[in-house]
């Protein structure tokens, strides 16, 4: 069964009260199901494959995953090979990140299970001892399975397309982004899940006001890691 970032009336009147543009998208958008995932290594792998790619297409690397493990675990991923990780659509960099993650978990280098009592900062410091894991893919990792009820990702460019857009900024630089980030806290996850939905275009009549780039045949992505 799946299971969704939990949050309520207590969250959304604060937000409400704190910001009132913000409040008018929860008022358009109304709850949002946000999924999450309770197995800490399964949300880990899931935070690893996301990196710099499109939300859609991590969906989809990520539904053949689960469809052919069920549940994701070290021993499963040890269980193939790299080539056959890799046949699910991840580049061999994050299946190396992923396999080394795995090899620590499994033979108890790495306890896993120890960041659910760590603080914040305490999480982001323990992850960066993996391989490829930087601070986006902590944040998500608190956010998406921990259910930490204060993350906002500065290092998210959904989040930072979802501010500009709310907002009509041309560029969220590290001081804007933490004005915004104190003014949500303490829901700020609530709030990423909101500014997620006006990135996705759920509130119609709202543009990103960022400056154009000139079209070099390249796409920009979503969204990524410090160190991917």
């Amino acid at each position: 069964m799946e299971q969704f970032f939990p949050y309520g009336e207590q969250e959304i009147a604060y937000l409400k009260s704190r910001d009132k543009r913000l409040g008018e998208v929860i008022g358009k958008v109304g709850m949002v199901k946000r999924r999450v995932i309770p197995n800490l290594f399964a949300a880990l792998v899931h935070s690893i494959v996301g990196q710099q790619i499109s939300t859609k297409a991590h969906e989809t690397i990520w539904r053949k995953m689960t469809g052919a493990f069920g549940e994701v675990t070290p021993e499963k991923v040890l269980g193939l090979s790299p080539e056959e990780l890799q046949a699910f659509g991840i580049t061999f960099k994050k299946v190396d990140y992923i396999r080394s993650a795995a090899r620590k978990i499994a033979s108890g280098e790495f306890d896993i299970y120890a960041l659910r009592t760590m603080s914040d900062a305490e999480v982001c410091a323990k992850l960066s001892e993996l391989d490829g894991i930087g601070v986006w893919t902590a944040e998500m990792l608190m956010l998406h399975s921990l259910q930490r009820p204060d993350v906002l990702s500065f290092g998210d460019l959904a989040v930072q397309r979802g501010l500009r857009m709310l907002y009509h900024h041309r560029k969220i630089t590290r001081p804007l982004f933490e004005k915004y980030r104190r003014r949500y806290s303490p829901y700020g996850s609530v709030a990423c899940i909101y500014l997620w939905a006006v990135s996705a275009g759920a509130v119609e009549g709202l543009k990103d006001y960022a400056p154009k780039e000139k079209n070099d045949g390249r796409k920009r992505k979503n969204k990524g890691d410090s160190r991917p």
